[in-house]
């Protein structure tokens, strides 16, 4: 029996799915009874959309972008056929009309491609803990910013040379704001939180702060105290509501996420059921995403269960409590650090160590502040940037202090 798949877009990705699926098919065909075959190609120069859907029993978008990946996707559904895609963009941003619309027309939805690359997280939260309260979700998702913050690391390159390997490399675009600044990573983790907390998450909703001003003072202040510095998404319960965010962050080397390097990607997942588990694997490529989608398609072969509608009643929280590691560069004259001290307490910021490095007019405050509410902290840092004995705009990083012990 056949399985028919129209295939929408057909670059890197595409044009890997295709191969794949080719090659597999015998296998997929001995363990679920049908065979996938390809049905239809859309491209901008071949293909008609029209008549690749009515072709098939399942439509893989691999085109990206909104539009018109987004009609696309909501014509092949209404025409009753289930859809792939590897798409977070359409999906942070018009998530809530895809999934409603999918419920309608009784067809699946399937798109772990869209996050993590390999990493089955989608699947993984969505069917295996369908059943467990997850508390807290969180990782790196972007495998550009962890390759780069990894060579920053690793070799003590500066962010601008790391940026050209991981562009020299494949891992980064010509132009790679979408990753470098946290957007990438934020769609992802709106698409997470949809599903890990059935509330409805749109990446406008979602803080995020990127890598670019890192610098190369910070990869040596974590190596001084042993600690990782990563891009991290994070999506968790709080009181009264849930947080998502992304955020560049130093992490203790006990820290499951602490030594995912390279451009790996991993997803840590924590409930009161399980505990908590890491998920790790390859960030992103044309073979891994494509691996990914033709999962995304035999499962489709197999009824799922379906996306639940979400939950209205918890509101989404911006103003989270953190540590913080605050980067001062200062003239040292008497009494600097003591009005540094008095901004922090009127606004209850605690210190928990801090050092100087340098003397005179090139001295160095490197503080970690203990956990407070993150609008107390950015309103000392912004007392703290109007004294004149600055000598740059202050420099700060989340820091996650929690560590998890080893089962016995």
């Amino acid at each position: 029996m056949t399985f028919r798949v129209g295939l929408l877009g057909h670059g890197t990705v595409g044009s890997a799915f295709h191969d794949l699926l080719e090659a597999r098919a015998p296998a997929i065909e001995a363990a679920v009874g049908q065979r996938p075959e390809i049905s239809g190609v859309l491209t901008r120069s071949r293909g008609d959309f029209d008549d690749i859907v009515e072709r098939s029993d399942l439509v893989v978008e691999l085109i990206g972008g909104l539009d018109p990946a987004r009609d696309y996707i909501l014509r092949a559904m209404a025409a009753g056929k289930h859809v792939v895609t590897a798409n977070k963009a359409v999906l942070s941003q018009h998530g809530e009309e895809i999934y409603d619309a999918a419920r309608r027309a009784g067809v699946q939805l399937r798109f772990e491609a869209a996050v993590g690359g390999v990493v089955p997280v989608i699947r993984v939260i969505h069917e295996t803990l369908a059943a467990a309260h997850i508390d807290r979700v969180h990782g790196i998702v972007n495998g550009t910013t962890n390759f780069i913050l990894s060579e920053m690391t690793r070799t003590g390159a500066s962010y601008e040379e790391a940026l050209r390997e991981a562009q020299a490399l494949g891992y980064a675009e010509a132009d790679p704001t979408e990753d470098v600044s946290g957007r990438d990573a934020a769609a992802k983790m709106a698409i997470i939180a949809r599903l890990a907390f059935d509330l409805p998450v749109h990446l406008e909703s979602v803080p995020y702060q990127g890598i670019e001003d890192l610098t190369s003072d910070d990869i040596a202040y974590a190596k001084e105290l042993g600690l990782s510095l990563k891009l991290v998404g994070s999506a968790e319960r709080l009181d009264g509501g849930i947080s998502v965010r992304v955020y560049p962050a130093f992490l203790y080397g006990a820290h499951p996420l602490a030594s995912v390097n390279g451009s790996f990607n991993a997803v840590t997942i924590e409930s009161p059921a399980i505990t908590e588990i890491t998920l790790s694997g390859p960030g992103a490529g044309g073979a891994q995403t494509a691996s990914a989608v033709l999962g995304d398609v035999i499962s489709a072969m197999i009824p799922p269960p379906t996306l639940p509608a979400p939950a209205l009643d918890q509101p989404l929280i911006t103003d989270v409590e953190s540590a913080f590691y605050l980067h001062l560069e200062v003239a040292d004259r008497p009494g600097v650090l003591a009005q540094i001290a008095e901004i922090l307490g009127l606004q209850e910021v605690s210190v928990k160590s801090v050092v100087q490095k340098g003397l005179g007019e090139d001295a160095r405050l490197e503080m970690v502040l203990h956990p407070v509410l993150e609008s107390k902290f950015k309103a000392a840092v912004d007392l703290i940037a109007r004294l004149d004995f600055l000598r740059s705009p202050p420099r700060w990083i989340h820091v996650i202090e929690e560590t998890f012990e080893e089962s016995p």
